[in-house]
């Protein structure tokens, strides 16, 4: 009889522990948005943007917008050290950099700045905006924000850890990355967003509680990295789609060229017509 009891124990025991390490868990989610940027005040929404006049080509700038972090989760064991936002300025002008790659492909961008994070005032809004006009020239800004949340649970394996070894060695850590990066573009005069492209990602991985802090970090920029791939090749759609938008309706965007420029097609139909003009003065001298 006293052997049954110590054996139910040790089973209540060995239950509970493992309740404890499903529930045992925490999250940790780092986000920026382009919406309490640009409207930190209920009273900013009921800005009415005009319509917006692009000069071929365009000075594009692009920039993160400002972030906040915020932790939160219950109580776990072997919590390990999280960062408060492990994408750092240096990885963020590398992030920026892809895309601005991106941009300098199309014809009707002439120079595309990487406007460093510290020139955004948290809540600037579009007063902030014009300050950066004027800083770098640009017409265009497009405005990147992200959303990522990082989970982690301990599963059955966790039960290890009671052990030193087990600690180490094990990885009972179950991490899931999710990340959403999102590119708006505006027009700074008439603070019209003239579109927006996606990106998302998600990350799944295993750690010991020992090695967290570093496998939650590499996990993190590598979400990063995927969702800047995922968000350029929709930002090629939505190029498409706005150039489509602009002929189809172009009341909603009126369209200028500068001197000299030819992406619209108006300059080279120009030089046709005169190259045509003297191939006909010249035949009718021959003759």
């Amino acid at each position: 009889m006293k052997k049954v009891d110590e054996f139910s124990g040790l089973l209540l025991i060995g239950l509970l522990a493992i309740f404890l390490s499903g529930c045992a868990g925490q999250q940790l989610r780092t986000k920026s948005s382009v919406v309490d940027y640009l409207y930190p005040n209920k009273s900013d929404t009921a800005i009415k943007p005009s319509i917006p006049t692009l000069s071929l080509p365009l000075k594009v700038g692009i920039a993160f917008v400002p972030e906040s972090t915020r932790r939160s989760g219950g109580y776990r064991m072997w919590s390990g050290m999280y960062g408060a936002n492990n994408l750092t300025e240096a990885k963020k002008t590398d992030l920026l950099d892809k895309v601005a790659d991106h941009f300098k492909t199309q014809k009707f961008v002439s120079d595309i700045e990487v406007i460093p994070s510290a020139y955004l005032t948290p809540g600037g809004g579009f007063s902030n905006l014009e300050q950066i006009k004027t800083m770098y020239g640009i017409d265009v800004i497009a405005l990147v924000s992200y959303d990522q949340v990082q989970f982690t649970d301990e599963g059955v394996l966790s039960l290890t850890y009671w052990t030193i070894i087990g600690a180490y060695i094990v990885s009972g850590e179950k991490n899931d990355t999710n990340t959403m990066l999102d590119t708006a573009v505006y027009d700074i005069a008439s603070k019209k967003m003239l579109f927006r492209a996606p990106g998302v990602s998600n990350v799944k991985g295993r750690s010991t509680p020992i090695n967290l802090s570093e496998e939650l970090r590499a996990d993190s920029i590598q979400s990063f990295e995927e969702a800047t791939n995922s968000m350029i090749a929709n930002l090629e759609i939505q190029l498409e789609r706005f150039k489509a938008k602009i002929k189809d309706k172009p009341e909603q965007v009126q369209i200028h060229y500068s001197k000299g420029y030819s992406g619209g097609g108006s300059v080279y139909l120009f030089e046709l017509l005169i190259l045509m003009f003297f191939v006909f003065v010249k035949n009718r001298v021959k003759t």
